[in-house]
């Protein structure tokens, strides 16, 4: 009798299980140093979502947010590369030490909008990239897609309005530890700061620093303003992407309509990331106005300015930096292909 109902039990518990936990022939662990606010997850969501539906449950995705596989981009790409960790996703800065071109998504006011910046990431560029990062590789690390993680990155500061490269002049503004950053706000007259982003509040307050670089969800999520930080220039002097890696050897061993199931999964996660930061920059603006901030947008004229003082800062990129070369003309190449399409289109639209 026991023996009997232990196998009714098991088979009503089967019953409610989902496919997926029951009939999965690949499991993907994907993890996200972030957490459940942020747009990484909110693409990871959309992602899981997709590819257990579409794959009627031969793929489950498992997701670790936070620090539970991993904590530093040289860590979790490792693990990436040796199959520890299925799906990660990275800053430009956190995997340059794996793929150092990774950085020409940092240079600056190269995309000069959401739909630019769309277009060539879902294009030939992130190809390019990924064949470059499976050759450095030995075909471990496979770039599935580039999103987004914060919106656009700006010029904030506690002392005075921004309208153009001349009113960074001696500013300290920070800066990650990392030679292309710093070579930016060189760029710009102003003193690159490096300090750690937990001690940047507190920088504020005691003059240490006078300025960042950041996205304005960022701003607000760490109550800069209540540390003096009062002016913001929306300059928009870098789209803050997001590299999504894949461990290769997984991708591969799936069959191909899997694969397509990936890689079609991995584009709703990319128009998921997207999405996302406009949604949840619009409060943030608001909010940073509501206590006094002082927002300014640059007049066309100004923001040439500010791109013709980065000019050598794309001169030390391709001299500087292994594969910089061949970056900067993927992307550059990517990007006037997509200013073209834009105006063709705005030309038929228009009229």
């Amino acid at each position: 009798m026991k023996s009997l109902l232990k196998k009714l039990t098991v088979a009503a518990m089967l019953a409610v299980m989902p496919a997926a936990a029951i009939a999965a022939d690949f499991t993907l662990r994907a993890t996200a140093n972030s957490n459940e606010n942020d747009e990484d997850y909110d693409g990871l969501i959309v992602f899981k979502n997709y590819v257990e539906s579409a794959s009627n449950g031969a793929i489950a995705v498992e997701l670790f947010i936070g620090t539970q596989l991993c904590s530093k981009g040289a860590e979790c790409l490792q693990g990436i590369a040796d199959g520890s960790i299925d799906v990660y996703i990275s800053t430009s800065g956190g995997a340059a030490g794996a793929f150092p071109y990774v950085q020409v998504l940092d240079l600056p006011y190269l995309m000069s909008s959401d739909r630019i910046a769309e277009d060539v990431l879902a294009g030939d560029f992130t190809r390019t990239i990924r064949d470059m990062a499976l050759a450095d590789s030995g075909n471990k690390i496979r770039l599935m897609t580039i999103g987004n993680t914060g919106g656009w990155r700006n010029f904030a500061n506690t002392q005075r309005r921004v309208q153009g490269p001349a009113d960074l002049e001696g500013l300290k503004i920070r800066t990650v530890v990392a030679d292309l950053p710093q070579k930016v706000v060189e760029a710009m007259g102003a003193a690159p700061t490096p300090i750690p982003w937990p001690e940047l509040f507190t920088s504020f307050q005691t003059g240490v620093v006078e300025g960042s670089k950041n996205g304005i969800t960022d701003i607000m999520g760490m109550k800069f303003p209540d540390a003096g930080l009062k002016y913001l220039t929306l300059d928009g002097h870098a789209y803050m992407g997001a590299l999504w890696w894949m461990n290769n050897d997984k991708f591969l061993a799936m069959p191909e309509d899997l694969r397509q199931v990936v890689v079609d999964g991995f584009a709703a996660l990319q128009q998921a990331t997207f999405a996302s930061p406009k949604r949840k920059s619009i409060q943030a603006y608001q909010d940073f106005v509501a206590g006094g901030g002082d927002l300014y947008v640059p007049t066309p004229a100004e923001k040439a300015a500010f791109k013709e003082a980065s000019t050598p800062v794309y001169d030390w990129f391709k001299a500087n930096i292994k594969g910089g070369p061949e970056a900067f003309d993927a992307l550059t190449k990517a990007v006037a292909e997509a200013e073209k399409e834009l105006a063709d289109n705005a030309a038929a639209d228009l009229n």
